[in-house]
């Protein structure tokens, strides 16, 4: 018993490690930010609670399929992981993504049909993005991009608002900064993914162009942050908390330029802080009714 201990140990450590944790609960909570910016408290707690697991299964299934089939590099680039350690075999790995995509699967079907249909695609896409896309110049990123905008977008189709304008523009904005916070990584990660032969977007148009496009994607995202207060869907306090938010991103854009290490480190922050201004929004929005109600 106190030899296999350790070994159950840190297998079980392993699993967990191969989910990433922090970035799983993360897309957990922006799941559940799409649904309250969509629906306030005006929404079913199954549908909540059914929306953030399957987000979690699914994001820890992509993550543990990716450690599969990145085993090889890792034990170069990142021989801390699972795999590469010992902690996990390679096919453990793979029934245990399994084990989690079903567990993704069984979460959707308590969902709306338009949510299902955003899990089957994103499911299709996260298998997908290791093998097929990954390697594309700027096909991966759209893909990272879209998968990171679309947490927002199932958890308001969870809740019966897939439509709702301060959803969908959430999900443009969250889209968009990732697009160019995926280009900005690329080009901190320049000079290790020419030596191992990758075709990343900077590598084939070059940095400066690169930096550019994301530039431009990210300008549209920032105008696309103001629709809600321009429609008066949220008011003055949505305008006061976005606008930093913008303010930084576009910032960390410039900052790229010369360090994209520190660059695309403020875009996270900027992304976090534009979500905070939804989050208040459609807080402000609820209390304003209630308010209006008890008078």
């Amino acid at each position: 018993m106190n030899a296999d201990g350790p070994a159950t140990a840190e297998t079980l450590r392993g699993l967990l490690d191969l989910t990433r944790p922090g970035n799983t609960v993360a897309a957990g909570v922006l799941t559940f930010t799409g649904a309250f910016v969509a629906a306030g408290v005006d929404s079913s707690a199954v549908a909540v609670v059914a929306s953030v697991a399957a987000t979690i299964f699914a994001t820890g299934a992509g993550n543990a399929v990716n450690d599969y089939f990145d085993r090889d590099i890792d034990r170069i680039n990142r021989p801390d992981r699972p795999i590469p350690r010992g902690a996990v075999s390679a096919r453990g790995a793979l029934a245990f993504s399994v084990a989690l995509f079903l567990g993704a699967v069984v979460a959707a079907l308590a969902l709306p049909l338009p949510a299902i249909a955003i899990a089957v695609v994103n499911l299709l896409a996260l298998v997908a993005y290791t093998e097929l896309f990954k390697g594309l110049p700027g096909v991966g990123n759209i893909v990272v991009a879209y998968l990171t905008g679309s947490t927002f977008l199932f958890g308001a189709a969870a809740v019966g608002r897939l439509t709702d304008s301060a959803a969908l523009v959430l999900f443009a904005l969250a889209a968009l900064a990732t697009l160019t916070r995926e280009i900005v990584k690329d080009v901190e990660d320049l000079a290790g993914d020419r030596a191992e032969g990758l075709s990343t977007l900077p590598i084939v148009v070059g940095e400066g162009t690169a930096l550019r496009l994301g530039a431009v994607v990210l300008a549209v995202a920032v105008a696309a942050s103001a629709a809600p207060y321009l429609l008066g869907t949220f008011g003055i306090v949505y305008l006061a908390l976005v606008v930093p938010a913008d303010v930084l991103m576009l910032a960390a854009v410039r900052q790229s330029f010369s360090d994209p290490s520190n660059a695309q480190r403020r875009l996270k922050r900027g992304m976090f802080l534009a979500t905070g201004a939804f989050v208040t929004g459609r807080a402000v929005d609820v209390v304003g009714i209630d308010v209006l109600g008890v008078l």
